[in-house]
């Protein structure tokens, strides 16, 4: 846990699906708040944490199966506001004195429902049934039901299955409902939210700037006079991370920009520009184009390029850090989800789902001590603070581009001839989008070169070139994703234009899978 000055808000993980979204929710009303599993919010967690609030996620369990989770009965003489979300409120209701019962069918509800209020009410409802219809849109996802409130609640709405929809206990402040107010399909929902957090007493002094500030005096009380490296790929968090360091310690950071030959049109340039020439940043352009090519030649199995690419990843690194005196620190891009998905929900600490290291396990290989800005920030924040930093948009709204670059876009032998016609046809691509206005609605868009050639014909004379795949989706997390709905005018413009100006394609199609049951790579 990172000391802050910021009023906190705890959040207990009962193990939902979706507990990142009561964070993100949060975050955008500038509240600063942490997500713990709820085994390691002990009676002296909440001592030190000291929460101004508390919520109880969501959770696939029964209250009343023996040993299923549950918070610290010391929370609730916390004196702060709680609110409970679906097996939250079910928490809360057992935990107090209510009530819960095994899911009928009548009770159960999976999916839309619709809440309808009650005589009480409450400043948590502010904002809410007032559209004209006497109702709200919610979204259930519950088996388990509250059958019998605790003392002290009163039921603010209810639902044809979840006759206590929305209990409160105003006296001390705790709130309860059995939908997920944090999910896109309970459209209302962060109203909720705001009602909680302003009732609560948060200020909403979690922002960027402060953050920044806060941020930069951090990282010069840990590094001192040391000296730090950053791996710089030129992706948005490595990026932003240099950014901010650099702030902090100018002269002491030294970027790596490995180039392994699997970059996109003038990507290096651009990079390597922006931040030594523009930001006044030490970066060492590492061009091992024909180390990383040479090995992957003949190489077709997409795991196989994928172990080669990081493994010489890994010793180049090595290879250049070790030639920067005294340093001491490495600095890596590491997000807030990456830090709640290694702290396993129903293992305890000593249990990860899985270890992010950005640069493939270089801390443990090097022995230095590890630099993090990022870690207490979400994705939309990382782009916030760089705009805060001054990156360009160019920069901060740039589509993912993954570590193995155009070798995952390259199905089978990768060659210089594919990589180059590749890098063609993607610049079109992303000029097109750009040009229809189009980027900013699009989660990542690139091209794929198919190891298939076809006939053709330009002109009077027989081709037999590559086809290629265009791939566009929509997403918010990379997690699930679906195609992106391009009119048909501008697939045509494209292909011609690609067919036209990128000599070596005959052939343009268009990828029309969701993930799942597709990735979004190709491999």
């Amino acid at each position: 846990m990172t000391e802050t000055a910021h009023d906190r808000l705890l959040i207990i993980d009962f193990g939902s699906q979706v507990t990142q979204l009561i964070a993100r929710r949060l975050r955008e009303l500038s509240v600063y708040c942490e997500i713990h599993p709820y085994q390691n919010v002990t009676d002296a967690f909440l001592a030190d944490f000291a929460p101004k609030a508390v919520i109880f996620s969501g959770g696939p369990d029964s209250v009343m199966r023996e040993g299923s989770p549950r918070p610290p009965q010391s929370v609730y003489d916390l004196g702060v506001p709680i609110l409970g979300i679906c097996y939250g409120q079910q928490v809360m209701m057992h935990d107090l004195g209510g009530r819960v019962e095994a899911g009928e069918h009548a009770t159960a509800e999976f999916g839309r429902a619709w809440v309808t209020p009650t005589d009480h009410k409450d400043d948590f409802l502010t904002g809410w049934f007032l559209d004209g219809t006497g109702r709200e849109q919610a979204w259930m996802s519950h088996g388990d039901h509250v059958s019998e409130i605790a003392p002290g609640f009163q039921v603010l709405g209810t639902s044809p299955g979840a006759p206590f929809a929305i209990t409160a206990d105003t006296d001390r402040r705790f709130y309860a409902v059995q939908f997920h107010p944090e999910v896109h399909h309970t459209p209302n929902g962060k109203t909720l939210y705001e009602n909680f957090v302003r009732m609560a007493g948060f200020s909403g002094d979690w922002t960027m700037a402060a953050y920044r500030e806060e941020m930069v005096q951090i990282i010069r009380d840990q590094v001192g006079d040391a000296k730090v490296i950053c791996a710089l790929s030129g992706g948005v968090d490595s990026s932003v991370a240099a950014a901010l360091i650099h702030e902090a310690i100018g002269e002491n950071l030294t970027c790596v920009f490995v180039d392994h030959g699997l970059l996109r049109l003038n990507e290096a340039e651009e990079v390597v520009g922006m931040f030594r020439d523009h930001m006044n940043l030490s970066v060492i352009h590492a061009q091992e184009q024909e180390l990383f090519l040479g090995e992957l030649d003949g190489v077709s199995d997409p795991e196989t390029k994928r172990k080669i690419i990081g493994r010489l990843f890994i010793d180049v690194f090595q290879k250049y850090a070790d030639q920067i005196e005294g340093a001491q620190f490495l600095a890596q891009g590491t997000l807030y989800p990456d830090v709640i998905e290694s702290v396993s929900f129903s293992g305890g600490p000593s249990v990860t789902i899985k270890s992010h290291h950005n640069v493939g396990g270089l801390p443990e290989k090097m022995g230095l001590k590890l630099v993090e800005p990022l870690r207490e920030l979400f994705k939309d924040e990382v782009r916030a603070l760089g705009r805060e930093l001054g990156l360009p948009d160019s920069f901060i709204g740039r589509h993912p581009f993954p570590g193995p670059g155009l070798a995952i876009r390259c199905p089978g032998e990768i060659t210089r001839d594919k990589l180059e016609i590749l890098r063609k046809a993607d610049a079109v691509y992303i000029d097109q989008i750009r040009k229809h206005g189009l980027y900013d609605e699009i989660w990542q868009a690139f091209v794929a070169i198919l190891p298939v050639r076809t006939v053709g014909v330009m002109g009077d004379g027989r081709t037999y070139d590559y086809a290629c795949a265009l791939r566009a989706v929509t997403s918010v997390d990379g997690m699930t994703a679906d195609y992106y709905p391009f009119s048909h005018d501008f697939l045509g413009e494209t292909a011609t234009r690609i067919i036209n100006e990128v000599k070596g394609i005959n052939r343009v199609t268009y990828d029309v899978t969701s993930k799942p049951p597709g990735t979004i790579e190709w491999e």
